[in-house]
């Protein structure tokens, strides 16, 4: 299933997308009907932390009802309708991010860099203030940076409170999978000696536009991942050339810090990227970057001013 957050007629929602249709499933409407819990949750975070990976088998079986409704149509909300919001809109912490984690990035930053394929996970973080929508127009931060880049990663979302994960059932921990552009003002990155600062500008995490549940996706280390600005294809890569998989990821922080349900941890991006182009292309106002991943969708940014 395809899960989404989304504000509709001013109410905050969330959903899954119907099959077949540019509409969405009313989910918080029909567990009022169709469900006899006296809890609803409020938001698709809240939904995790309650149920984790059984959430998915419960809407499967209220959408089921629904759907043999003579007024199942009163349900559905159409695409046209909803303003996105990311599928998570509030981490339990920062969002967890992997540096260096494709070796054609390496290869294509490294110019006088020095740069060397790492041994161990590099792991930096952005807020999670910082997470912006599908769709969202974001801000160009021209008063404080002229490298403004795109990064587009899969993205794994944590299903249950886990440490000290082992790699064979690191998967029993994951809910399922979404898109991010990790929006980075490389100026600030490097000018600051480190990556937290120019990694979590305002609207910096665009998120979306689907919460796609594992089961969907059978194969997370082997899906494309193509980012386009403008329509012309920067990014074209498999995510089968990680360096380090999902299971690495999952078991190196858990030993460390104690994982969350609705925790992000995005895997990193390959390259293609603006700053290394010849020359650097940045992002501009205007700019419209799209990231498509297989099994998930696009997820669509706008540079404002």
């Amino acid at each position: 299933m395809k899960f989404l957050s989304f504000n509709y007629k001013g109410v905050e929602l969330y959903g899954v997308k119907v099959k077949k249709e540019e509409q969405v499933w009313d989910l918080i409407t029909i567990f009022k009907k169709f469900d006899g819990e006296e809890t609803i949750p409020s938001t698709l975070r809240e939904a995790i932390e309650i149920y984790g990976v059984e959430f998915i088998e419960k809407v499967r079986k209220v959408i089921s009802l629904v759907e043999c409704d003579s007024e199942a149509s009163n349900y559905k909300i159409s695409f046209n309708d909803i303003i996105w919001r990311a599928p998570i809109t509030r981490t339990p912490k920062n969002i967890f991010c992997v540096g260096h984690n494709y070796p054609s990035l390496i290869e294509e930053i490294n110019n006088n860099n020095n740069i060397k394929t790492p041994k161990d996970v590099i792991i930096f973080t952005k807020v999670s203030t910082a997470i912006a929508a599908n769709n969202e127009v974001i801000p160009s931060h021209s008063d404080i940076t002229n490298q403004l880049d795109y990064e587009g990663e899969l993205a794994v979302v944590i299903a249950k409170n886990a440490k000290n994960i082992v790699k064979p059932l690191a998967l029993d921990y994951v809910f399922g999978y979404t898109i991010m552009n990790d929006i980075t003002a490389h100026d600030m990155q490097y000018k600051h000696g480190q990556f937290f600062l120019g990694k979590s500008l305002e609207k910096s995490a665009v998120i979306g536009p689907y919460l796609v549940t594992k089961d969907e996706i059978s194969s997370p280390e082997s899906v494309s991942i193509v980012t386009k600005v403008n329509g012309e294809i920067r990014q074209n890569a498999m995510t089968s050339e990680m360096l380090f998989r999902i299971d690495d990821l999952l078991s190196e922080i858990s030993k460390i810090i104690p994982l969350e349900a609705g925790d992000i941890i995005s895997t990193g991006t390959p390259a293609g990227i603006g700053s290394a182009m010849n020359p650097p292309q940045f992002l501009k106002e205007n700019d419209e970057i799209k990231i498509t991943i297989d099994g998930i969708g696009t997820l669509t940014t706008i540079i404002g001013k």
